[in-house]
Formats: structure tokens, sequence, C-alpha cells
């Protein structure tokens, strides 16, 4: 991906991040695909070069790198190359990336770490946790008793989950 240039720049304002902020969005070319960037986003820098990482593997559609403010050892990242900001903006084609790379290297840190579980988390906005607004999977191995729980002890009501679960349904 060397031979990777900008191509043009556009303005695009942020549904999340600061009030009032304008990132500037730039396409880069490669040879079979157009990619969009943002200009101060960290993973866009890391896919474009600009951005040191200890990277895990690349391919066409994403990038995998070390969290460099990893919840436990081996917190590892699924990033898409192209910028999207959550899952309602990721490409299906993006989407089934992250997905397969998260399933190869969750393998490769039950391999390697030997945990006794593997958190696989992934935020859409602010109000749910995510920091980077640029898709991404967190991969963070767990060990008993750490005191990490991403469940609730109270059960939800029967009658509620059922109807959210046919409203939701009739959605897909």
């Amino acid at each position: 991906m060397a031979d990777r240039m900008e191509f043009s720049s556009t303005s695009k304002r942020s549904n999340y991040g600061a009030a009032n902020r304008v990132d500037v969005c730039v396409l880069c070319v490669y040879p079979s695909a157009v990619m969009h960037r943002v200009e101060d986003c960290i993973f866009c820098g890391i896919v474009a070069g600009s951005e040191n990482c200890f990277k895990v593997y690349e391919d066409d559609l994403v990038v995998c790198f070390m969290d460099l403010f990893p919840l436990a050892d081996g917190h590892t990242l699924v990033v898409t190359k192209e910028h999207f900001e959550n899952v309602f903006e990721v490409s299906e084609s993006a989407l089934t990336g992250v997905a397969a790379l998260s399933r190869r290297v969750a393998t490769a840190i039950k391999k390697e770490l030997n945990p006794d579980g593997l958190a696989v988390y992934q935020a859409n906005g602010s109000a749910a946790g995510q920091t980077v607004f640029h898709y991404h999977m967190h991969l963070i191995p767990r060990r008993e008793g750490e005191g990490f729980n991403f469940t609730s002890r109270v059960r939800g009501d029967a009658a509620t989950l059922e109807s959210h679960a046919r409203k939701l349904r009739a959605l897909l």
C-alpha cells in the first residue's frame, strides 16, 4: 500500500465528539479501492502510516494492532481501514472483514496467552463508551477473578424483552 496517493478533500461535520467539530476528510486512492479517512482520527493515521502502532495483521479491508492503553495483557484492536464512525455506517464488506479477522485473532490469543475467557467488545457512540470514532472491535483476554464484567445481575422483564425482540426482528 506504499503507492497510496491523496486524491481529494471534503469536509464533514461529526455527529460525535466535541461540539461544532468539523473533521477534514481525505479520500485515498489505492490500486483497487478508494478509502475514506478523517484527518484527525488516530486510527486513520495508523492506516495511513503516519501514526505508530504494534501491528498484528493487515489486509485490504482491516488492520489489527495492540491497544496502547490495554485493559488486560493482550488487548487487541481490529479496525476497518476505511473510516466509518460506527456500526450504523460501516459497509458490510468491512464489517465481515472485522468479524473474520476477530475470530482468527481470538484463536491466536487463546493459543498464545491461554486466557480463561475473551471479551469481544464493540461500542457505538459516546453513551456506549466509544472513545475513538472509527469502527473497531476490542479483543480483551480475561482471567478469572479480574473483576471485569459486561453482564447485568438483574434479569430483564420477559414481556419487555419479547417486545423488543419482535420489533427488532421486524426491522431486519
